[in-house]
């Protein structure tokens, strides 16, 4: 939904960091009231998929990982990057290919039942990213995992009194993860 009153306009932009993991922006931008406002940050990502995936006996399938940001281990869904080289933004299909991609390389667990649950801006202030949510139900171990070289991580089955202790400790850490959770939860998908 458009609303031109409200609208920056974009006067001229600078990349401070430009490679295949990011795009770092220092931009300058016309206020609707005339105004100009500069630096004002932003960057550009791949998008991911996350899925909240159950096996067949009804856990929950999640990884353990050191997210740098925070820089502490948290316990999340698998997810992973879209694999678009070209920088294009990736379909419904694409999404859902990286999806049991990641699930399979992160878990070695696949599925035959998903549900796309979203997809929604990572984070609108100051990414164009975007999460694509899905539920894998019925997962079954297939294979090893198959790491990417920055993943180290571990498998954990969860319940779901675990995982509901986990969210509301402020244990599972992932603000796009706990509205996956949420999503599956409203979608009677739990």
């Amino acid at each position: 939904m458009r609303d031109p009153n409200l609208e920056w306009e974009e006067l001229h932009t600078e990349h401070i960091i430009q490679d295949r993991w990011i795009d770092f922006r220092k931009t300058a931008y016309r206020y609707p009231d005339g105004r100009v406002f500069e630096p004002f940050y932003t960057f550009s990502r791949p998008d991911y998929a996350v899925i909240v995936a159950s096996d067949t006996e009804g856990r929950f399938i999640c990884v353990r990982q050191f997210r740098q940001g925070i820089r502490e281990v948290t316990t999340e869904f698998p997810a992973g990057g879209l694999d678009s080289r070209d920088g294009s933004r990736g379909g419904p299909e694409e999404a859902l290919a990286a999806a049991k991609r990641e699930l399979k390389e992160e878990t070695g667990y696949v599925s035959d039942c998903w549900t796309r649950l979203m997809t929604i801006p990572s984070n609108a202030t100051i990414s164009d990213n975007y999460a694509h949510i899905f539920r894998a139900e019925n997962c079954r171990p297939e294979s090893e995992q198959h790491l990417d070289e920055t993943e180290v991580l571990r498998v954990v089955l969860l319940d779901r009194n675990e995982m509901e202790n986990l969210i509301a400790e402020g244990e599972f850490q992932q603000s796009v993860h706990v509205l996956a959770w949420l999503l599956a939860l409203r979608a009677g998908r739990i």
